[in-house]
């Protein structure tokens, strides 16, 4: 009724003020600048209408636990060791050991930082109360201030609700807030993270209720050294990508509710799956469970598990129409990628395939072989052989090269670039920032002409194999990597022999 009246009294007071010779412009103007305010005010939860934006999640004590974890053996370790301080206290006290405050986990994404601070608030029996970084940045100042203090109000006052002695506090993508600072500028927040820091520095005042912050980031090199110092984040625990063993763990845990046939091989996927993180595992099984869904077949097989992992590589099978001539230049740049894969790895090879996955018209899959965390000159020009092996090929038949190549190069780029910053190459150990670029340029096209004349001239002695094998590419669109080393045998020369 009231805004009737309002909507009704208007209009007529705007022309009583027009009729007694007054402007009505400016009362406009005016009430134009009062809406924009009442609108932005009604918009913005928590401003001026007494609603309170969600931005947490509230658990009272959460289920998982490390065993429901699979791998990171070494991470679970040091996050036990540091919990084991939120659970003796009167112990810790003994030795005058002050309570910790903070855990940094950082790592790639899909590691499982979650599920570890899930798993730490049951192995300590907290309360979980999450957030995530991006919630607290606002346009207008001290909103995100605000917020850092009603989160930890809210940890304690859940904590006290369902009768725990501790509350874990978890910050996903900490980096957002906790950004570096810059110089004398002042920012919204910097004030955020200013009430951050002075919440974990007053962690300890509340004796009832203990409250251990755990924060997550896979860029922790961009947090500022306020936070990372001993006092406020205790511990920095590093959550990595699984090895291979840890590969077999995560894989069997994902697949127990899942129907797997007897002749599957884990061990094998576990294999061919280096640099898999933990989530990429679990879409892993499910896309394979899928794939058996569709065929109708009652159990998962091995060859589910080899379409769900060129799924997660490669993206969904795509329906490109290519003509016959495209087709057939793919398939000579994929067998060019196979033919020197198998001359610097043996047995390297798992599938060659025409069919377009995301944005790749053909590929070839190989097996990783063992994990490897350091690489030698041999190793990465090896590398780099087989990603200029495509269009080597290519110009070989075709006395040309395509467009297909450009990823290709984009990655032999990349090795270079590594090989010459380790000091590997001709130039020696070098500081990049103090070589020009055009040296580093004339190094890195060096060495590239250099393997791309090599890779030329062992491609001309395995010429046979793309007559022999192009024929049932072509036809069957997949060549496994036994039936590609079946047709790979009468051209093959042992490496050492051939480069003498």
């Amino acid at each position: 009724m009231g805004k009737g009246i309002t909507a009704g009294t208007a209009p007529a007071v705007l022309v009583f003020l027009w009729y007694l010779g007054f402007s009505p412009v400016p009362v406009l103007v005016l009430a134009a600048i009062a809406g924009l305010v009442w609108f932005v005010m009604r918009s913005r939860p928590g401003l001026g209408t007494g609603k309170k934006k969600r931005l947490y999640q509230k658990d009272a004590v959460p289920t998982i636990s490390f065993d429901q974890i699979g791998g990171q053996e070494r991470a679970k370790k040091e996050l036990r060791e540091a919990l084991d301080f939120l659970i003796h206290r009167n112990r810790i006290r003994q030795y005058g050991i002050r309570p910790i405050k903070g855990i940094l986990l950082s790592g790639p994404p899909g590691t499982g930082k979650t599920l570890m601070a899930k798993a730490a608030a049951h192995y300590t029996d907290s309360v979980f109360v999450s957030t995530s970084g991006s919630e607290f940045i606002e346009m207008y100042v001290g909103v995100g201030a605000q917020r850092i203090r009603e989160l930890f109000q809210e940890a304690r006052k859940e904590a006290k609700k369902n009768g725990k002695q501790s509350a874990i506090v978890f910050i996903d993508e900490i980096d957002v807030i906790g950004g570096q600072r810059a110089g004398a500028q002042h920012r919204e927040y910097d004030q955020t993270l200013n009430q951050l820091l002075t919440e974990m520095d007053g962690i300890a005042t509340d004796q009832e209720v203990q409250v251990l912050v755990v924060a997550a980031t896979n860029r922790k090199d961009m947090l500022d050294s306020a936070l990372l110092r001993p006092g406020r984040f205790d511990r920095h625990i590093t959550v990595d990508l699984p090895d291979k063993k840890a590969r077999l763990s995560i894989l069997e845990l994902h697949i127990q509710n899942k129907p797997l046939a007897d002749e599957v091989e884990l061990e094998q996927v576990a294999v061919e799956t280096f640099g898999f993180s933990g989530a990429q595992l679990e879409s892993l099984t499910n896309e394979a469970a899928i794939y058996a869904m569709r065929d109708g077949s009652e159990t998962i097989r091995q060859e589910h598990l080899s379409l769900a992992i060129d799924k997660v590589m490669m993206g969904e099978k795509t329906d490109r129409e290519t003509t016959q001539e495209e087709r057939e230049r793919v398939a000579i740049h994929e067998l060019g990628h196979a033919i020197m894969s198998e001359w610097v790895r043996p047995g390297s090879v798992s599938q060659v395939s025409l069919s377009p996955r995301g944005q790749a018209l053909g590929y070839v899959r190989h097996h990783p072989g063992q994990d490897r965390y350091l690489y030698t000159r041999k190793h990465i020009e090896d590398q780099i052989m087989i990603c200029l092996a495509g269009a080597a090929a290519e110009e070989q038949v075709y006395r040309n090269r395509s467009t297909g190549a450009k990823n290709d190069y984009e990655q032999a780029n990349r090795y270079t670039r590594s090989l010459i910053e380790a000091g590997l190459s001709d130039l020696g150990i070098i500081d990049k920032d103090l070589v020009s670029h055009e040296t580093l340029h004339q190094e890195s096209a060096k060495i590239l002409k250099e393997l791309h004349d090599q890779t030329v001239r062992l491609l001309d002695r395995y010429s046979p194999v793309f007559d022999a094998a192009l024929p049932i590419l072509l036809t069957e669109e997949v060549l496994s990597g036994d039936q590609f080393r079946e047709i790979l045998k009468p051209y093959t020369q042992e490496p050492a022999a051939a480069n003498t």
